[in-house]
C-alpha cells in the first residue's frame, strides 16, 4: 500500500511542484484548459492580492513516498472581512488536486480544516478562491464534456465523490447558461417588455465603442454600487477597484459586447462581456511571457480566434427593475450586434448564476432561453459535526443599521 506525505509549500520548488500536481491527472483530458501559472501564483502573493491585508494563506502538496511523485495539492485561507456575512466564522479552501485518493484527499482536507480550525475559524467553504467569486470558485458536477470558460473550475467527475465522502454538504451551486447566438431568441414576455421600454422616451442602450474607459468605469461603479453591493457577501466597489478591474481588462475588452442602459442620461444597467481567453491560452501549456502575451494578442484583436463570450457581470440598479430594462438591453443587444455583421462570436456562457437568487435562474431561462449545460457546488464543511447544517439562503438585501 502506497504512502503518502503531506508537504507544505515554503520555497519556490515546492511552489512549481505544487502548481504543476494538475497536469498528470488531465493527461489526456480533451477539454481542460491548463491555467496560467501566473494567474494562480498572484492569488498568493501578498503584493497582488488586497485579501492578504485582512486575511492568511497556506498551501500544501502531497508526495507518494517511494517515488516521490506529487499526487495532491490544496490551500486554506481566510480573509476576516466576511465574518459578519456568516452563522459562524467560515474559512476557505481551495486549488485542490488529487488522484482518486480518498486517503490523499482526507490528508488535505484535514490540513485545511486543522489550520483553519487553530486560527479560530468553525467552517471552511470548498473548493473556492481566496479573492472574488467570479474565478476558481466551485467544483464542477455537472457539465464535463465541455471546455472551462477562463478562470472557471474544471475538475475530473471523481472529485464530488472525494468531497462528499469527506462531509462537505451542498451549500449552494452555480448555474452556468449558454445562448447560442444564432440560434436561440428571447422568449415572448421579454420581447414584449422589451418593447413597452423601447417606446417610452429615455431610454436607450449602447456598447461603449465611443466611451472613454474611465467613463465607462465610474458609470459601471455607479450601478454596482445601488444594484449589487446591498446583497449580503458583496462589498461596494470603490472608485479604485473600479478603476484597477477596467484597466486589468483593457487589454482584452471588446468594445462591441460592452454595453450600458440610459435613462434620460443616467446610467441604470450594465452587461460586461469578454471574449474567453481559454480558446487561445491552452496551447500555451501555463505559461504567459512575452512571446504568449504577443501570440494572445495576435489571436485575439487580429485573428480573433475566441469564438465565445463570457458573461462576467449584469445589473441593473433598483429602481428600474421589474420595469423590463433587462429584456430592453437584451433584445438591443440581440439586435444591434449579436445578429449583425460585425459578431463573429457563435455563443455566450452566461456563468456564476447561484441557485439562491431563483429571479435571475428564472429570467435567464424564460426570457433570454439560455440553456442550463454546467454546474459547479460551492461546499460547506462545519468542523462541529453536531451542529445542524444549512444551506445558503436566498439573495437578500442587508438591512441598513440602526441609528442610534
Amino acid at each position: 500500500m502506497a504512502k503518502y506525505i503531506l508537504k507544505e509549500v515554503k520555497t519556490r520548488e515546492d511552489e512549481k511542484v505544487w502548481l504543476h500536481v494538475d497536469r498528470p491527472i488531465y493527461e489526456g483530458c480533451k477539454y481542460w484548459v491548463c491555467p496560467l501559472d501566473s494567474d494562480i501564483k498572484a492569488v498568493f502573493d501578498p503584493a497582488k492580492n488586497k485579501k492578504f491585508a485582512n486575511g492568511e494563506a497556506i498551501r500544501w502538496y502531497v508526495v507518494e513516498e517511494q517515488s516521490g511523485k506529487a499526487v495532491g495539492r490544496i490551500a486554506a485561507f481566510y480573509d476576516r472581512n466576511t465574518l459578519e456575512d456568516y452563522e459562524q466564522p467560515t474559512g476557505g479552501c481551495g486549488f485542490f488536486e488529487a488522484i482518486d485518493s480518498q486517503e490523499v484527499a482526507n490528508m488535505l482536507f484535514d490540513a485545511a480544516r486543522d489550520w483553519l480550525a487553530a486560527r479560530g475559524w468553525e467552517a471552511m467553504d470548498g473548493p473556492v478562491n481566496f479573492g472574488s467569486r467570479d474565478a476558481w470558485w466551485g467544483l464542477l458536477v455537472n457539465g464535463f464534456d465541455y471546455e472551462p470558460l477562463y478562470t472557471n473550475p474544471y475538475n475530473p467527475p471523481y472529485y464530488q465523490a472525494l468531497f462528499e465522502n469527506y462531509g462537505f454538504q451542498n451549500y449552494f451551486n452555480q448555474n452556468t447558461y449558454l445562448w447560442r447566438v444564432f440560434e436561440d431568441d428571447l422568449g415572448e414576455v421579454a420581447l414584449e417588455k422589451a418593447k413597452r421600454v423601447a417606446a417610452t422616451p429615455g431610454y436607450r442602450v449602447e456598447d461603449i465603442r465611443n466611451t472613454d474607459l474611465d467613463v465607462a468605469a465610474q458609470n459601471l461603479r455607479t450601478i454596482y454600487n445601488k444594484a449589487w453591493a446591498l446583497f449580503t457577501g458583496v462589498n461596494p466597489m470603490s472608485e479604485q477597484d473600479a478603476r484597477h478591474l477596467v484597466q486589468t481588462l483593457k487589454p482584452i475588452i471588446d468594445r462591441d459586447i460592452i454595453f450600458f442602459a440610459y435613462y434620460n442620461d443616467e446610467p441604470i444597467g450594465f452587461f460586461v462581456m469578454v471574449p474567453d481567453l481559454n480558446c487561445i491560452i491552452g496551447k500555451f501549456k501555463g505559461k504567459f511571457g512575452i512571446i504568449e502575451k504577443l501570440r494572445l494578442m495576435w489571436e485575439l484583436k487580429v485573428k480573433k480566434s475566441a469564438h465565445r463570450i463570457f458573461g462576467i457581470i449584469f445589473a441593473v440598479t433598483p429602481e428600474y427593475q421589474g420595469k423590463g430594462v433587462e429584456s430592453f438591453m437584451m433584445r438591443s443587444i440581440l439586435e444591434g450586434y449579436i445578429r449583425s455583421d460585425r459578431n463573429h462570436y457563435k455563443t455566450v456562457e452566461l456563468a456564476w448564476i447561484g441557485d439562491f437568487n431563483p429571479v435571475m435562474n428564472k429570467m435567464i431561462k424564460t426570457y433570454v432561453c439560455a440553456t442550463q449545460h454546467k454546474m459547479h457546488t460551492t461546499y460547506r464543511y462545519l468542523f462541529d459535526r453536531t451542529k445542524e447544517f444549512t444551506r445558503c439562503p436566498r439573495v437578500g438585501f442587508k438591512r441598513p443599521a440602526k441609528k442610534e
